[in-house]
């Protein structure tokens, strides 16, 4: 069977799946995708293939290298952080094992192909732990390498999966004649994500768009974080355009591996209060929960971006007023119309 040049998404039914397949389809090179749970059908007529499966299934991704000579990967499946607070040996089984599949995958690629195959890795502000509130305050926008001591299982597969993806790029490259070796490892931190389009799943910093979808639907909502706590968010197109970015920049150009990016980092209470002046017979309360406190308080209030900005052009169109103004809170009303 001859083998077409392609791309490839695993975790493609997911919110970031769809705006990449989206931006992706229609380009020179056709799309496939890989993933525990059929795509839509308006999204899969946008696929040349669509595999319904599982990251750890080695013989399936064997058949797909078999089918076909993918030159750039977009990895977003994995376990994800409440869930697996709740399943730690499953998320490391996911997040870990089905990062190795991946990165064993694209070096196979590499090495039938001839050429570097560029691997997009998305971690997470919970690859940080800040020990306590006094520090977190005192460290203002944190920097990638500071405060690597996750306190979740989501955190630690996240850190650790950084480190492999350094290893086979570093490693493969110091094995390989040609100058890139066979993986080109690409890797964002992303801060919470809020989008207008998928309803919140019970994750970390889930309480943002929670409030605004229970005020749209006029039920009352507890918010589980204190009214101060504080981290980065980012409107959803924003984080699917600075995935493109970070992929087609050149090579020469990246002085990381792994980039922090931000947009905004309002507190719980500021989310509040843009919700309640949207939605004036809203009711908002909050109910700590102990638990994602805690995780919350770990990580950072907001990030150091800089080099982001510099290496590859970041920058978000959505500050915190537009993103509630403009796209969060609009989409989601008319979702309830």
């Amino acid at each position: 069977m001859s083998r077409f040049a392609s791309i490839l998404l695993t975790g493609a039914s997911g919110e970031m799946g769809h705006g990449l397949i989206d931006r992706l389809a229609g380009g020179s090179r056709p799309v496939i995708t890989l993933d525990l749970n059929p795509l839509a059908p308006e999204l899969a007529k946008k696929v040349r293939k669509e595999f319904v499966g599982s990251i750890l299934d080695t013989q399936l991704l064997e058949r797909i290298n078999a089918e076909y000579e993918v030159d750039e990967i977009y990895h977003l499946a994995a376990l994800l952080s409440t869930r697996s607070e709740f399943s730690p040996a499953l998320a490391h089984k996911v997040n870990v094992e089905g990062t190795l599949n991946m990165l064993e995958f694209a070096q196979k690629e590499g090495e039938s192909h001839g050429r570097p195959v560029t691997f997009f890795y998305p971690s997470s502000i919970a690859a940080y732990g800040l020990p306590d509130l006094g520090v977190k305050t005192a460290a203002g926008r944190v920097k990638e390498d500071d405060f690597l001591q996750p306190t979740t299982m989501y955190g630690a597969n996240k850190l650790y999966c950084e480190h492999l993806g350094r290893y086979y790029g570093r490693h493969y490259k110091q094995l390989a004649t040609d100058k890139l070796g066979k993986v080109d490892f690409r890797c964002i931190r992303f801060p919470g994500l809020i989008s207008a389009l998928t309803v919140p799943s019970g994750g970390t910093s889930d309480y943002a768009p929670e409030m605004i979808h229970a005020a749209a639907q006029g039920e009352a909502y507890a918010c589980f974080v204190r009214p101060d706590a504080r981290i980065p968010f980012m409107a959803m197109p924003d984080a699917v355009e600075a995935v493109l970015k970070l992929m087609h920049a050149p090579a020469d150009r990246l002085t990381r591996t792994v980039y922090n990016i931000g947009a905004f980092a309002p507190t719980a209470d500021e989310v509040r209060r843009v919700v309640q002046e949207a939605f004036p017979d809203a009711t908002i309360t909050t109910k700590v929960d102990v638990k994602r406190q805690g995780i919350i308080d770990s990580w950072p209030g907001d990030v150091d971006d800089s080099a982001a900005r510099r290496d590859w052009g970041h920058s978000p169109r959505y500050d915190f007023d537009s993103a509630f103004r403009d796209y969060l809170i609009p989409t989601i009303r008319n979702r309830y119309s």
